[in-house]
């Protein structure tokens, strides 16, 4: 029980928005190891956003992810990335995004850009997005390619990109309930 809550009070972001379904909804990333596409994902993040596409300018988004739900091919390679060198996720438990501004690029497409921290350090980023409805869902699908060295993931011999490339694309697909 005492987990359980740790995990919530991490995970907690400030309750703004429309339900966000999370069976849905993923956020998943491909990295190359010695030049080969490896996939992993997150199983477990908190998600609140308020998003109408009439109006993007009040629209706000609020995103932790739960670093040690990282999932990769192997057990050993899980163990791997929660280590100090990649996320160390003993003293770095969650990653955060904090929307500043989405803009309409037309066609259903938007760009939202804000903070990513990851490993204590906080970078400006930006990600251009497509929505698509379906009933009362709107499904909100985006990919943002980020420099894992430039949050210190992968430090020590694990800097050098010949063994793993410093591209990472980060694939998101968030389902809001209107």
């Amino acid at each position: 029980m005492k987990h359980t809550l740790l995990l919530l009070a991490a995970l907690s972001v400030p309750a703004f928005a429309q339900p966000v379904d999370l069976g849905k909804s993923q956020l998943a990333f491909t990295m190359k190891q010695m030049g080969v596409p490896v996939s992993g994902n997150f199983k477990k993040f908190a998600a609140n956003v308020s998003f109408n596409p009439a109006q993007p300018d009040a629209a706000k988004a609020d995103i932790g992810i739960d670093i040690n739900s990282i999932s990769l091919p192997t057990a050993d390679a899980n163990n791997e990335a929660r280590k100090k060198d990649w996320f160390n996720a003993a003293q770095f438990p969650q990653a955060r995004f904090v929307s500043s501004s989405i803009k309409p690029l037309g066609n259903n497409r938007f760009q939202v850009s804000g903070k990513l921290t990851i490993k204590g350090t906080t970078r400006d980023v930006s990600a251009p997005f497509q929505i698509t409805a379906q009933g009362k869902q709107l499904t909100v699908d985006g990919l943002l390619p980020i420099s894992r060295l430039a949050f210190k993931v992968g430090e020590g011999s694990w800097s050098d990109t010949s063994t793993v490339a410093d591209n990472v694309d980060l694939k998101f697909r968030i389902v809001l309930d209107n």
